[in-house]
């Protein structure tokens, strides 16, 4: 194509811009510059893990919901001060995410590996992919190359992580604005294959539901008291089968109703996402190999790479 060298020029930095937020992202992006950082980062989640067997789905968590919130970006590990309000104590994180003790843990430790190099973005991509390998999952490559933000938003947190309240129209349009499938969707709600959830989160379902096993609701509903207020921080397990193995029971407990959450049993309730349920429920290798298709995909979430952003030398606050 004939063009002027000035339009050929804006039209190449156009194209460079629109292809660079993942371009830069790489599974050797360390290699020269921290070659420890794989192992560095999965003994300490493994200790950790070992420690609790939870603190592998609280991880996982973690990157979830920092990629939710204007991509993977380590916006969700900054604390609040008197002049910052970041992401801890939105709505979906508030006296539920944790895990933050471990990722201080796994920074300072590759910080005495390789000071200065490595992001907490990049750290949280790691250590989701440790916590499930370690509870028996799948393994893959992890592309890495983030940097870290400089601000945080906890309306965009609120607004952004789909609550347990989510019907399923809800969750497929919150999945589809980041580039996520419904096939994504499903695989990535496997993730529910270990962890717990609080009482509060669940109670509407295992009162007022019919689409639950009644023998289920009535087990859950011993350890989570109808009226609000009692006992909302008691825990329950997400997966009632393997609660700390990585497999493909959440998927098999939906088919019998015995989804924990509202949002979880509404992908598979007679909707369009029924027939992904009961293929993964049947198949755990296919199940497997799409929920790291969904991690890669959705690690790719609007990083920041090249000059964008910091690499922090402690993940809770700003350089």
């Amino acid at each position: 194509m004939a063009c002027f060298p000035k339009l050929c020029l804006t039209l190449l930095l156009l194209v460079a811009v629109l292809g660079s937020s993942n371009a830069q992202l790489s599974t050797n992006f360390y290699s020269k510059s921290c070659p420890n950082l794989f192992s560095t980062v999965k003994s300490t989640v493994r200790s950790a893990v070992n420690k609790e067997a939870r603190m592998g789905a609280s991880l996982l968590r973690l990157f979830f919901h920092d990629c939710f919130v204007n991509g993977c970006d380590g916006s969700l590990l900054l604390d609040d001060t008197s002049s910052f309000t970041g992401e801890k104590n939105a709505n979906p994180n508030r006296n539920s995410a944790r895990g933050f003790d471990v990722v201080d843990n796994i920074k300072s430790a590759v910080e005495n590996a390789c000071p200065g190099v490595v992001s907490c973005a990049d750290i949280l991509a790691i250590a989701a992919r440790d916590s499930v390998e370690i509870l028996g999952g799948p393994s893959w490559k992890v592309k890495l190359g983030r940097r870290d933000a400089r601000t945080a938003s906890q309306s965009a947190a609120n607004n952004g992580i789909p609550p347990p309240t989510s019907n399923l129209n809800q969750l497929i349009s919150r999945f589809s604005a980041l580039g996520l499938s419904s096939r994504d969707l499903v695989a990535l709600s496997g993730a529910h294959t270990i962890g717990q959830a609080r009482c509060t989160s669940f109670r509407a379902r295992i009162y007022n539901e019919t689409n639950i096993d009644a023998s289920f609701a009535q087990t859950r509903q011993r350890n989570c008291p109808r009226a609000t207020g009692s006992g909302d921080n008691n825990l329950a397990p997400l997966d009632v089968q393997t609660p700390t193995s990585f497999d493909n029971n959440y998927f098999k407990n939906l088919v019998n109703n015995r989804g924990l959450l509202h949002s979880d049993q509404q992908l598979f309730n007679g909707g369009s996402t029924d027939s992904t349920v009961r293929g993964y429920g049947n198949n755990p290798s296919s199940f497997s190999s799409d929920f790291v298709s969904a991690m890669i995909k959705m690690g790719d979430i609007s990083p920041l790479t090249g000059s964008s952003g910091e690499i922090r030398k402690n993940c809770r606050r700003v350089n």
